[in-house]
């Protein structure tokens, strides 16, 4: 008991600098993502009036934009590694040039996704769902109008994520939130057509969302370049970007993208394995999705400073710091999964009843939400020790390895496992899936404990 003590009161009770700047960069991205998560399920409800065949077209297609921005987080969050890192040492002009390598790579993979939804809609959505012809026709529909959002996503994404890696996290914070109020006002507009527009339904969403995306891009590169910032990235900045720096930050990039779409890919066929169980399942599924986004806002925005408040200290070689930093981050965590997990349990009767769809449907995602926050603990550990800490030390390769093996080796299989074999309702088969959480804890505090994840990777320019 007087360890625990010793141990909370050096990494939990002290250290008033620290909770000074873990609050300057996580809170904006909270807000951030609680504005998102609570428009998302708002969006879900809105589109829950049309029909449970429209949520799970929706979802199916929202399944494609995951991949492709989970590509996007990738390139940005390894960008991130670097410019966190610089931003320590001192170094802006390598800041501008790891954004620009960012802002490329990032724009070609947003055009490559967006001319294969254009022109193989109908084929994309039906890996998810071959047999039911009205989720294809709603899916196909939305996919072919929002997958033009997807060039605006690589370009606000990657400013965004610059400004957090250099500790301002505030501005992207009110532009994300400018851009979900007016996805939300055009959801309400064109999905029922009101104030005389037409009902557009699942297209009226579609439209909705690229119009906020448009807006969104438009308002943060203007504050970047009226106020001059230090991520305004020109044309000057072009010549000092050498092969030898591009294969630099890639080596580093590479395996946060790996590691994001490895996430994402797993993900997609969790989403396979649960449309083989039925639509009623993709829609429950989908509500589940929605609502525990809402619950782990507050995490990935501690993940998101723990990335960068790591990298700084690493830049200024201040490892030993870094150290302390990162159990830190690690407490925080499971106290903050443990609260949560009960206040998801205590809330689901109350949060479902928001959503006008079957019994079925009702009671499997109340048993989905039960089994989640029975094991928040570990996955709140998870996000942290992935995106934030071993990212932010420079370990993204062992975080892939992690991802990868746990995910494709158990997770996967036991979701097929569960739905074509066992053939076990759909709350079953995601309580299988959690056991990859487990396997990925025990992964992750191997490689805390073994202290081998911190690596200043801006020494080799």
């Amino acid at each position: 008991m007087d360890r625990i003590k010793e141990t909370l009161k050096k990494y939990v009770f002290s250290g008033k600098s620290f909770y000074v700047q873990l609050f300057t960069i996580a809170l904006p991205i909270i807000i951030q993502n609680f504005i998102g998560s609570c428009l998302n399920m708002v969006d879900t409800v809105m589109i829950g009036q049309v029909g449970e065949s429209q949520i799970a077209a929706v979802g199916i297609a929202n399944q494609y934009f995951l991949l492709f921005v989970l590509f996007i987080i990738g390139i940005h969050s390894g960008c991130g590694v670097f410019i966190s890192q610089f931003w320590g040492k001192g170094d802006r002009d390598n800041i501008r040039k790891v954004l620009g390598i960012g802002l490329v790579i990032s724009s070609i993979v947003a055009l490559i996704f967006t001319v294969a939804a254009l022109l193989f809609p109908e084929e994309i959505i039906s890996i998810f769902r071959e047999d039911d012809p009205l989720v294809i026709s709603e899916g196909a529909a939305y996919l072919r109008i929002v997958c033009i959002s997807y060039i605006f996503n690589a370009l606000s994404f990657g400013y965004a994520f610059a400004s957090r890696s250099i500790g301002n996290a505030f501005m992207p914070m009110v532009i994300s939130a400018l851009a979900l109020g007016c996805n939300t006002v055009f959801n309400y507009i064109l999905i029922f057509g009101n104030m005389g527009a037409p009902v557009l339904g699942v297209r009226g969403a579609a439209i909705a969302t690229l119009i906020a995306r448009i807006f969104e891009t438009v308002l943060i590169i203007a504050w970047i370049y009226i106020s001059r910032n230090v991520l305004a990235v020109s044309l000057k900045d072009i010549p000092g970007i050498t092969r030898k720096f591009i294969a630099n930050v890639t080596k580093t990039m590479i395996p946060v993208v790996l590691n994001e779409t490895c996430w994402g890919l797993a993900y997609i066929i969790y989403s396979v394995a649960y449309g083989r169980i039925g639509t009623q399942a993709i829609a429950a599924v989908q509500i589940c999705n929605t609502v525990v986004n809402i619950f782990t806002v507050a995490i990935f925005g501690i993940a998101a400073a723990s990335s960068v408040m790591i990298g700084h200290k690493i830049g200024e070689n201040e490892e030993e710091e870094a150290r302390t930093y990162a159990w830190r981050f690690s407490i925080l965590s499971v106290i903050g999964g443990l609260i949560t997990g009960v206040v998801l349990a205590a809330g689901t009767p109350a949060i479902l009843s928001l959503f006008n769809v079957s019994s079925e449907v009702h009671n499997s995602a109340k048993l989905i939400l039960y089994i989640t926050s029975l094991v928040m603990i570990i996955r709140f550990f998870n996000i942290v020790l992935i995106v934030g800490i071993l990212r932010g030390g420079g370990d993204a390769r062992y975080a892939f390895i992690a991802e990868g093996i746990t995910m494709w080796f158990v997770g996967v299989p036991l979701a097929f496992l569960g739905a074509l074999v066992l053939k076990l309702p759909v709350h079953w088969v995601a309580a299988l899936v959690m056991f990859e959480e487990v396997a990925k804890a025990i992964a992750g505090i191997a490689r805390l404990l073994s202290g081998r994840w911190i690596k200043n990777v801006i020494n080799t320019f």
